[in-house]
Order: C-alpha cells, then structure tokens, then sequence
C-alpha cells in the first residue's frame, strides 16, 4: 500500500479523496492554486503545494507543476479525482513515466474512452448497444452528411468526439439547419477540446440517463455496483442522481450491468469507470465511459456499503478485488443533491463569501463539502459547493429524509439553488419516477441548445 498520495484537485472532491486515505493511514499532499490558500482539506492535509494562480490553466490543468508536486514531496502516487486532469490521458502516461502510480485506467484506456468515436467502436465490439448514428466521425461531403442524417432519421444530435460533461452538442430538427449546425459545433469543438471532429447521433425523444458503475483490477476481474438514474438534469448537466433507478426492474440491470463488466474484461479496464446510457421504450443505447470517479458515486456507495475511493486505491495498489459480483448487495435508496453557488432558476454562479453555513443531520443524511461560515467561493472554478444525499429503506423515505435535509440547510451571503433542490423534491413527477432527460428544460421553460 502507498504511503503518501498526492490529489491534483480541489473542492469537495480533494476533501473526500483525502478522508479515504487517512482512514488507511495514508499521508496525503494537497495541491492548490493561490485561490485556494485557506481551503480547509489545504489546511488538513500532510503537506500542501502552491502550484500556481487562480486561473486553472495555469494550476490544477498545469501538468508539469502537479508532477514537480510529487517530486518535491516524495508521493507515490497521484489521484486525479474528477474533471481537470482526470480524464487526461497525456497526464496520465506522464505520471507513469515520472515514476509515480496513477490512480486510475491506463493511458491507453483513457485514449480509447475518451474519444467517442473511439469509444463507441469499442463498445459495439463488446457487444454493448449503441445509439444508431454514423459510424465515425462525419465525412465533409454535405451530400454524404445529409444521406446519414436522412437514413438515421431527425432528430438528430451532432457531438463532439473529444467532447465531454455537456458540451459539444447541439440538436438539429431539418435538413435545412444541419449543415450549418455541424459547422458551428465544430468551430466550438476546436475551441473546447482541440480537435473539430464530430459525429452524429439519433436524438432520442424521451429518455432516461442510467449509469453502470464498475469496478475492475489488472488481474480481469471486473463487477458491477448496481445502476444511478441521472435523468434530472438541464443541458447535459445533472442536477439530482439516484440509485438504484425507480425504473429498472433488477433482471434487466443485472443484465446490462454483466455485459458492461464483460465489456471492461475485455478491453483490460482497470479501477473504476461509469457507463452510462440513455434508456428508453425497454432499451439501453451506450453514450460513453467515464473513465474516473463521477460526482455522484456516493449514491452507489450508500447502496452497496462500498468505499469507492478506497477501491480505486486498492486496485491501483495492485491488489485483487477482494468480492465478487455474488457478494454485491444493493441495500435501500440513496438520493444525492448538489449544491451550486447559483441562482436557483437562471443558474447564474453567484460567487462570494458565505456568512452562515448551517447543514442538516440526522440518520441516512450524508455531507460531502469543503465550505463553511466564512469561506469564500472563488469565481474561477465549478459552482458546486455541497453534495446532500440521503438513504433510506425505501424511495419514498429517502425522498422525505432529502425534504428535511433541505428545510434544515441554510447557506447565506450567496445564492445556491436549494429552492430548485426542494421544488424538485415535491414534483409530482419525480415522485412518480417517470421524468426523462428533457424534463426539468421542459418544467423551466429553458432550451436545450
């Protein structure tokens, strides 16, 4: 097992991975940019690194100042947590190559999964559903383009393939706007990520956003940790998670959950990864693969009792799992609620310092932030402040632990959307489980695009 972690993020997420080591008596390094000086998991840490200003660019994205980091503090490995440089691939082979462990797939993992096209090819081999859409990246004939979109049907959405958590996407409804659509995706998927290629997808009308969380080590063995339902969400990004889904009877997630641990058995995966899909008329479609921790992983492990975390430092320690799929149970209903620094129905960031900061309790009530009274959000980073997530017996329990929760919670000197939050929470519709990715854009009154 290691003796010192470096964790090259910030927010709740530094925090979270940081409680997951000094439980197994791992030193930790925080690394922070200027902005983040006072943080509180800055101030718990073993050892902590300045390594650069506010701007992510020039911090928690600058590669060569997270790996001097390591250097200079002897870590043995280095925990990417999520966004930033979780997902990069790059960074991942250069701290392999600088003799450090990376706390997650391999490089070549990450190249495959991380670009769509790629990833989608990869998935159809192992036998895992996909979207029906044109098999690659877009030709520039706009004949052949339009013979695509005309043999997949309208809707259709045109992404990016080097895109991800939301962006490079745009839905076109006539052949008379595709042209142009593609044109302006592209110039967007340049500017985001690099690289101007796209593809193109049918736009399913009413689905649901369902989730595969898994596991697996360098040894082939791989399981499943039950299902999340993302589906409460607004342009791509979520807003509540659960698991498991009020929808999915366990025969059918136990057989996609298997073919997505074979899927991983057979491209060598290794730590953890979410699959997710969209769901609908009785059938899964693969959208892509995370390769890292998600945000909400939480939910799944107030449902299995499983440290995730732990796991991913475990399996990056060349351990074995130490279970198998048989020994996975899912016990109640965890609903998780993130906590933006924003305006509840515009969703403006509403940066500044928090004067109150009080959180709720009481069994089956979980908190996982790095705010307090007095903490300052800074501007330059994601608006996320808390995650509230619940469990109970049932659905119905945890829903009305999660009602409590928010009339209990109290953040002023800035707006966060927990009015959104209890809103939802009283939704007919929510309640009733039914409502599909478009809901919530449909309830505000906003668009998509």
């Amino acid at each position: 097992m290691f003796e010192k972690i470096l964790i090259a993020n910030r927010g709740e997420i530094a925090l979270r991975v940081q409680r997951a080591c000094r439980e197994l008596g791992i030193k930790t390094v925080a690394v922070h940019s200027v902005a983040d000086k006072d943080a509180k998991y800055v101030k718990l840490a073993d050892e902590s690194v300045c390594i650069g200003p506010a701007a992510s660019n020039l911090s928690y994205l600058n590669i060569p100042a997270v790996i001097s980091a390591a250097e200079v503090t002897d870590a043995q490995a280095i925990h990417p947590g999520y966004g930033f440089l979780s997902e990069n691939a790059d960074f991942a082979e250069r701290v392999e190559q600088s003799g450090f462990v990376f706390i997650g797939p391999k490089a070549e993992t990450i190249r495959l999964m991380g670009d769509k096209v790629s990833a989608k090819d990869a998935m159809k081999k192992a036998g895992i559903p996909c979207v029906p859409g044109s098999d690659g990246e877009l030709p520039e004939d706009p004949a052949k383009v339009m013979s695509i979109a005309k043999k997949v049907g309208y809707p259709v959405i045109i992404k990016a393939a080097a895109g991800g958590g939301g962006r490079g996407m745009r839905v076109v409804h006539t052949e008379a706007a595709l042209i142009n659509a593609i044109s302006m995706t592209k110039a967007e998927a340049q500017t985001a990520f690099g690289s101007s290629v796209v593809y193109m997808e049918k736009f399913l009308e009413n689905p649901r956003h369902i989730e595969i969380q898994i596991l697996a080590d360098q040894y082939g063995n791989a399981v499943f940790l039950g299902d999340r339902d993302c589906s409460m969400q607004r342009r791509h990004q979520k807003i509540i998670e659960e698991a498991p889904s009020p929808l999915l009877a366990p025969k059918i997630r136990d057989k996609i959950g298997e073919r997505c641990a074979e899927a991983c058995r057979k491209i060598k995966y290794r730590g953890a990864g979410t699959f997710e899909f969209l769901y609908e008329n009785g059938e899964f479609f693969f959208i892509e693969m995370n390769t890292r921790l998600q945000v909400e992983h939480t939910v799944t492990e107030m449902i299995t009792g499983l440290d995730l975390v732990q796991q991913q430092i475990h399996i990056a320690a060349g351990e074995k799992l130490k279970f198998r799929q048989k020994d996975i149970r899912l016990t109640g209903h965890a609903i998780e609620c993130r906590i933006n620094a924003e305006d509840p129905y515009t969703f403006i960031p509403s940066p500044g310092k928090i004067d109150r900061f009080h959180m709720p309790g009481g069994p089956g009530v979980r908190i996982d932030t790095h705010a307090y009274g007095g903490y300052v959000v800074p501007p330059h980073y994601d608006s996320m402040i808390c995650k509230l997530i619940t469990h109970g017996a049932t659905r119905d329990q945890a829903i009305a632990k999660m009602r409590i929760a928010l009339s209990e919670m109290s953040v002023q000197g800035i707006k966060t959307n927990i009015p959104l939050h209890a809103d939802l929470m009283a939704d007919t519709a929510f309640h009733l489980g039914g409502t599909s990715i478009h809901y919530l854009e449909e309830k505000l009154g906003i668009s998509s695009k």
